[in-house]
């Protein structure tokens, strides 16, 4: 395994950790990813909710509330359909939850056994004669052009709110809010199906507030020091800037009447100070001016009282969010700031409520395996908090049964032992079990749904299981025939829910990209798993003439193709395995953040490692290169084909248990008990028998040169 840590510069970390007072450790791990632009380090330094990107900046984001709002008014029957994933299913829940809430006469669905991903014209129809109107599809839709203009055709409208890529010619919906779209207005591509409910949700508690679709007007009167004025102000809807204006004026030189400010003001005027604000435009346009403005200052004081006879000049210099700005913020930005503050404290349904739902969103977020920067950073910081605080009843029932209470959990313990037990009911074909689950707020159900949940995990283990001990040899073989850089595996048998599954533990067998395709009667589906550095989607994309459909990320990716492609398909992989190189197929390697020895390898490393969650997609778990650590114990574990180690490190004072997975054969040979090694490794927290240790994971290790 190839080591790699990058080069930094010294006095930049110094600089970042002045700024923003970090400790050198922390800066040092930031600058070596490459996190220093101040909009991103916002992202991995904050957590409140007012950090994140407002909703209404989708274009259309006010189109879908309206639509949603006349079909509460009108007593309309809407059909939320999602996706039979992790993040589909709390996509469907979160948006069933928040029509309930609005009174909406709501139903949902989820594509069950074989039914094909997105909307279907049988489920169209369906709900046409049941007198439905209005279709939401969350976590797909983008793609269905057919099924919304066939739904048009009956008189049904139909809302898309999904995250995938969308086609060249969108669906003739009534309204489409996708972060992909590219004429979106948001400023983030990354958000997961949930993440983009989540945003609709908002929304609609917006909608609800006394500021929905209200013109407000921030004004601001400084003077300039040279007998002149700066008069500065901002049009909000919903929040969102709309207009802005700056002059410059000097009193008795200009009438109100003949300056833009004139047509400006409409709407409610706030300002901070009424009385010094008024006395400012009397100077300006004479004592007999009189412009309607409603003080903020004594609801600042309400509901902020520690600002209480401070100036904005005086806030300004306390403010996190002038931290991270290039330029200097100024007072009409930071009563923009102020106002916004205001609202969020003021509407509980915003903030401290809206929290609440943020478990989904974390779930399906990872799950999905969306990038772990901007707004997903803070969106799962808070939707973890919300996990470990045990405030959703059916994910107890199910962290119960997987043995989770009374951990503190990662976003780790979520992707291992939560969300694969929410996917496994669609994999098997149910989703809508997890659906019903989470829904469910009578506790006897909870308790049957949670235990059929886990059955259906358990069920989709044992399939794997016997799938691969029949797939395993044919592997083998393939393993050859494609020059051992690849793998595919075909197999009638293989049940489409679990390909993923088979090619994962491919990949981890093998060490190298793998396919496990389901052969169906009319199709073939198949899931490809890989790793870094190695492309899966891009690899597909080489294929896609002969595919139905494709996509995926960058280490997992899906297909289907039709069965008389399917040996062309297996014909072009053998000539394209025997073209690629090892630069297409790069030697396993591990980047390491920080470089630590004696004394600094101490028990306190685990808060900068929990400073830097959630990791996930693009900002894996941090890596350590622990010098000069020696060998105290050495014990081989585990009864299958892989073996492992289980070791004690030792480091000055410190004795660290830790496991090296897959290892075994590596004892005696590259390394023995008492040697002094160089660990590259990760740290977490273990829990046994209701205790808990801090573990180290290694990645690698090395024995030190004397």
């Amino acid at each position: 395994m190839k080591w790699i840590k990058k080069d930094i510069d010294a006095g930049e970390v110094r600089s970042l950790a002045a700024r923003y007072e970090l400790d050198l450790l922390t800066a040092s791990i930031l600058v070596r990813r490459g996190i220093k632009d101040p909009e991103e380090l916002k992202f991995f330094l904050e957590k409140d909710l007012r950090f994140l990107h407002n909703p209404f900046d989708f274009a259309e984001m006010e189109d879908l509330v309206e639509r949603i709002l006349m079909a509460a008014e009108e007593g309309e029957k809407v059909k939320i359909f999602g996706d039979r994933d992790t993040d589909g299913i709390t996509s469907t829940v979160m948006m069933m939850e928040v029509l309930q809430d609005l009174g909406v006469e709501a139903s949902w669905a989820l594509p069950r056994g074989d039914e094909p991903y997105g909307l279907s014209i049988n489920a169209v129809d369906d709900f046409a004669a049941e007198g439905g109107t209005l279709f939401i599809t969350v976590d797909c839709g983008i793609s269905n052009n057919q099924e919304i203009q066939h739904a048009a055709s009956l008189g049904i409208d139909t809302l898309v709110i999904d995250h995938h890529n969308p086609p060249e010619e969108l669906p003739a919906a009534y309204a489409i809010v996708n972060p992909k779209l590219e004429d979106s207005g948001y400023p983030f591509e990354g958000l997961a199906g949930c993440g983009v409910t989540a945003k609709v949700v908002w929304a609609l508690r917006f909608s609800r507030t006394d500021f929905y679709n209200q013109s407000v007007i921030l004004l601001n009167i400084i003077p300039a020091g040279d007998d002149s004025y700066i008069m500065e102000a901002v049009k909000l809807l919903n929040l969102v800037e709309t207009d802005r204006l700056r002059e410059t004026l000097v009193p008795g030189m200009v009438d109100l009447e003949r300056t833009r400010l004139k047509d400006f003001l409409f709407g409610q005027i706030l300002v901070y100070d009424a009385e010094r604000q008024a006395g400012y435009l009397k100077k300006i346009f004479g004592p007999q001016t009189e412009v309607g403005l409603l003080d903020l200052m004594p609801e600042i004081n309400r509901f902020f009282p520690a600002l209480k006879g401070k100036s904005l000049l005086m806030l300004r210099e306390k403010s996190r969010i002038a931290r991270y700005r290039l330029d200097e913020m100024g007072e009409l930005d930071l009563l923009i700031s102020l106002f916004i503050s205001y609202i969020f404290k003021r509407e509980e349904s915003l903030s401290e409520s809206y929290k609440k739902l943020l478990d989904l969103v974390a779930l399906g977020t990872l799950a999905d395996l969306m990038p772990l920067r901007d707004e997903n950073r803070i969106l799962i910081k808070q939707g973890m908090q919300i996990l470990n605080r045990s405030e959703r009843p059916a994910l107890n029932e199910l962290c119960n049964r997987q043995g989770l209470t009374g951990k503190t959990l990662s976003t780790t313990d979520v992707g291992w032992q939560i969300t694969p037990v929410i996917n496994a009911t669609g994999r098997m074909g149910v989703p809508e079990k997890a659906a019903e689950l989470l829904l469910s707020r009578v506790p006897e159900e909870m308790r049957r749904l949670a235990d059929e949940v886990v059955e259906l995990n358990r069920e989709r283990k044992k399939l794997g299981d016997k799938a691969w001990d029949r797939i395993l040899p044919k592997a083998r073989t393939s393993f050859k025939e494609l020059e051992e850089k690849l793998i595919l595996v075909a197999d009638k048998e293989l049940q489409r829910g679990i390909t993923g599954i088979i090619s994962a533990r491919l990949v981890k067998f093998f060490g190298v990209p793998s396919i496990a395709l389901s052969v169906l009667e009319d199709k073939a589906v198949g899931s490809m798993r890989s790793f870094k550095g190695f492309n899966a989607k891009d690899f597909l994309g080489q294929f896609s003439d002969l595919f139905m459909d494709y996509g995926g990320h960058d280490f997992a990716a899906g297909f289907s193709l039709e069965l008389e492609c399917l040996e062309e398909f297996k014909t072009r992989l053998k000539t394209r395995a025997r073209a690629l190189t090892a630069q297409e197929i790069p030697e396993e390697s591990v980047t390491i953040d920080a470089e630590l020895k004696g004394k600094h390898l101490s028990p306190e490393l685990i808060d900068v490692v929990e400073k830097f969650e959630p990791y996930g997609e693009g900002h894996p778990p941090l890596v350590f290169l622990g010098r000069e650590m020696i060998i105290g114990e050495a014990q081989v574990v585990g009864k299958n084909e892989i073996q492992h180690l289980k070791l004690r490190l030792d480091s000055e004072k410190n004795k660290w248990p830790a496991v090296f997975w897959g290892a075994a054969d590596r004892l005696s040979r590259d390394f023995s008990l008492g040697d002094r090694v160089d660990v590259v490794f990760r740290l977490g927290r273990n829990y046994f028998q209701n205790r808990e240790n801090l573990q180290l994971t290694v990645m690698d290790l090395k024995k030190c040169e004397d």
